[in-house]
C-alpha cells in the first residue's frame, strides 16, 4: 500500500514533501531493504547525512526502487569536521559520488558549530555546488534565528529548509513562526521524541483514540498541521505506511492546542549555541 504524500515547493522552487523517511543507522542490505520498502510505501523525501555513514545504502535504496530518480528527494549534510568555503564544495562533490544519484537534492550544514564560526564559508560553498548543479536546494540544520539571519544577510541567499528537533515537548513555536516568515521550510528531526515517553501521554492517546488512528499518526498528524515536515525513522514496511497514513483526518483547533501544551522543552543536549558536532 503506497501512500499519496503531498509535495511542497520550497523557496527556490525545489520540491519537497510533507512528510520524509529518516534514515539514520539504516545500514547494510538491511538498510537498503527499507529505503527501498520506504520508497515503496510512498515517501519521496529521504534524510541522509555525512556522519551517518549510510549515503551508499540511501543511494542504493533508491536505484532498486525502480521509481523514476527525479520523483525522489535526497537530502544529505555536511559534517563539522568539512566547514569551510573548499571543504564544503570537497564534501558535496564526494557526497554526490557515494550516493551515486547523479546530484544531490538537499544539502544541508548538520550543525554551524558556532565556536568554529565557518558555517557562513560553508554555506557559500553550497551555494558553489548549487550554481554547478551538483545540488539542487540548499539549506541548513539545527540553526537558530540569529544565525539564519546572519546567513541570509551575509550570503544573500536564504536556506530552503532549516531541520531542527522539534517534537510535542518542543515544539519551537517562536522559530517556525521566523521560518514561514522568511520562506524556509521547517524539518523536524525526531518528531516522536524517541527515548522518551510522548507516545503514551493520556492526551495524545486520547486524540489518537477520538480519530480512530495510533498515537505515532496523532503526532506525525500535528507535524504535518503546524507546518513542519517530520522525518520518522523506521525499517519496517508496515510501521512505514503507518507513519504516513495521516492525510484521511484532521486535528481539531482544540487537539492542536492540548499537544502544544505538552512542551516542557529539549530532550537531549542539542542547543545549536553550545552542542558541536564534527
Amino acid at each position: 500500500m503506497a501512500i499519496s504524500i503531498p509535495r511542497i515547493t520550497l523557496n527556490d522552487g525545489g520540491s519537497f514533501a510533507a512528510i520524509g523517511l529518516g534514515t539514520y543507522k539504516l545500514t547494510g542490505e538491511e538498510g537498503i531493504a527499507a529505503v527501498a520498502a520506504g520508497i515503496d510505501a510512498g515517501y519521496r523525501v529521504l534524510d541522509t547525512a555525512v556522519n551517518y555513514g549510510n549515503e551508499r545504502e540511501v543511494g542504493e535504496g533508491v536505484r532498486r526502487s525502480g521509481i523514476d530518480r527525479d520523483e525522489i528527494v535526497v537530502t544529505t549534510k555536511i559534517p563539522g569536521r568539512h566547514h569551510g568555503f573548499d571543504e564544503a564544495i570537497a564534501s558535496g562533490r564526494e557526497s554526490n559520488e557515494t550516493l551515486g544519484l547523479g546530484h544531490i537534492d538537499l544539502l544541508l550544514i548538520h550543525w554551524p558549530n558556532p565556536s568554529i564560526d565557518k558555517y557562513v564559508e560553508t554555506f557559500r560553498g553550497m551555494i558553489a555546488l548549487q550554481e554547478e548543479g551538483i545540488v539542487r536546494s540548499v539549506g541548513v540544520s539545527n540553526f537558530t534565528e540569529p544565525m539564519l539571519e546572519r546567513l541570509i544577510e551575509e550570503t544573500g541567499v536564504t536556506p530552503a529548509v532549516n531541520q531542527v528537533e522539534l517534537h510535542p515537548y518542543f515544539p519551537q513555536a517562536d522559530l517556525r513562526a521566523f521560518h514561514t516568515s522568511r520562506g524556509i521550510r521547517t524539518e523536524s528531526w525526531s518528531p516522536l521524541a524517541r527515548r522518551s515517553e510522548l507516545l503514551a501521554e493520556p492526551t495524545v492517546a486520547e486524540i489518537a483514540d477520538t480519530h480512530g488512528v495510533t498515537p505515532t499518526q496523532a503526532v506525525i498528524r500535528w507535524h504535518v498541521q503546524s507546518g513542519s515536515t517530520p522525518i520518522p525513522k523506521s525499517q519496517n514496511p508496515a510501521r512505514q505506511v503507518e507513519n504516513a497514513d495521516v492525510f484521511g483526518f484532521e486535528l481539531t483547533d482544540a487537539e492542536m492546542h492540548r499537544i502544544d501544551s505538552l512542551e516542557r522543552g529539549r530532550l537531549w543536549d542539542g542547543d545549536p549555541d553550545t552542542h558541536e558536532e564534527m
